[in-house]
């Protein structure tokens, strides 16, 4: 394992019946990951449709590069409607045989359109890329701008009433999409479904450790400006940053509460209901360990508040002790870049791929 570290110049119905579970008592110790792996999976279960794979748009080809746009089914949603997940795919035009693939995800209020210098950056390299829009992102978010519709659904899944079936779009219906986007990418003609990588952005990059964590099929992982602690966070008055990604849903859940601002209480209450589990089972220190024996790639800014580095660094030395009780220390690199907030740099990027190319290849 090669931890870095980069100084400063200066120093059910479908989505809608996600199981609900109660938070672990305070102090008590979540399940153990192998545990909470099938805990997660059974958690965010709903009934599967056939993938209806459909081609969007006509191939274009450009420098050498074909770009696809096509989209699967998902779910099909309490009201008779099947959530379609719309995918943008970059990948040699001159391939021979099945190529390695890498799922790009965007952060909070992007989309796949605004991924593809990665995916070419990928495709260059004999790696196909692929992007998808998250939940209620992109095309899939009704014509709103940026994360408009998305901090709308959260909070109307708020707002459902205790006890009633509701969406959880705060990541969780996203990862069901990546688990079914897996489904699609091993019988694709054009993709080795031995060689799957998953890199993701902030949002994105949660969405990689919870999906690709308790996914084996995903043997690539590449988490950036997203490795953190939402428990620590929580505990230690930090959740601010993270809270403020969707403000308005939080703000919300405040004026419900009674709640005169933000504070821990409404996010313990916000989070609980809308991710269950994170705070404990689900929650990144203990996930990452599944990692172990996969090749991942981790990357944070010591200054990023929606990933605060204590919390962060107990997800690091997690990975840390599993990737060395695996015997597998060369899979896992570690970039904590000093003086960086939330944000990716040049050199992690460039860093990122090189790695995800040189284990799917």
């Amino acid at each position: 394992m090669r931890t870095r570290l980069l100084l400063a110049v200066t120093v059910v119905t479908a989505s809608l019946t996600v199981g609900s579970r109660p938070p672990l008592a305070r102090g008590a110790e979540p399940l153990p990951p192998e545990k909470a792996k099938a805990a997660l999976l059974k958690l965010l279960d709903r009934p599967k449709v056939p993938a209806d794979v459909r081609e969007d748009a006509k191939p274009v080809e450009k420098g050498g590069l074909t770009y696809t746009r096509w989209s699967f089914a998902s779910e099909k949603k309490a009201d008779g409607t099947v959530e379609r997940v719309p995918v943008l795919m970059v990948a040699p035009t001159d391939r021979t045989g099945k190529l390695p693939v890498v799922v790009v995800l965007h952060g909070t209020g992007g989309n796949k359109d605004g991924l593809v210098s990665w995916l070419e950056d990928f495709a260059k390299q004999g790696v196909i890329g692929v992007a998808i829009d998250a939940r209620y992102h992109g095309d899939r978010s009704g014509g709103a701008k940026g994360a408009a519709a998305y901090v709308e659904a959260i909070t109307k899944a708020w707002k459902a009433p205790a006890g009633q079936p509701h969406e959880h779009p705060f990541f969780y219906d996203t990862v069901w999409d990546l688990w079914r986007l897996v489904d699609v990418l091993e019988s694709h003609e054009a993709i080795d479904g031995k060689k799957i990588g998953m890199l993701g952005i902030s949002m994105g990059g949660i969405q990689t450790w919870l999906a690709a964590s308790v996914d084996d099929r995903v043997v690539v992982a590449a988490p950036l400006i997203a490795a953190q602690s939402f428990k620590w966070s929580l505990d230690n008055d930090k959740w601010q940053g993270r809270a403020n990604t969707i403000k308005a849903a939080h703000e919300a859940a405040a004026k419900d509460l009674g709640e005169a601002a933000v504070n821990q209480r409404v996010c313990r209450e916000l989070w609980g209901k809308v991710i269950p589990g994170i705070l404990d089972d689900f929650d990144c220190p203990n996930l990452i360990r599944l990692f172990a024996g996969r090749a991942l790639f981790i990357a944070n800014g010591d200054k990023d508040a929606n990933c605060p580095i204590e919390g962060a660094k107990l997800a690091i030395a997690a990975a840390e002790d599993a990737f060395a009780k695996a015997g597998a220390k060369d899979k896992l690199v570690v970039r904590i870049n000093a003086g960086v907030g939330h944000s990716v740099t040049p050199d992690d990027r460039k860093e990122a791929i090189a790695f995800c190319v040189k284990w799917l290849k």
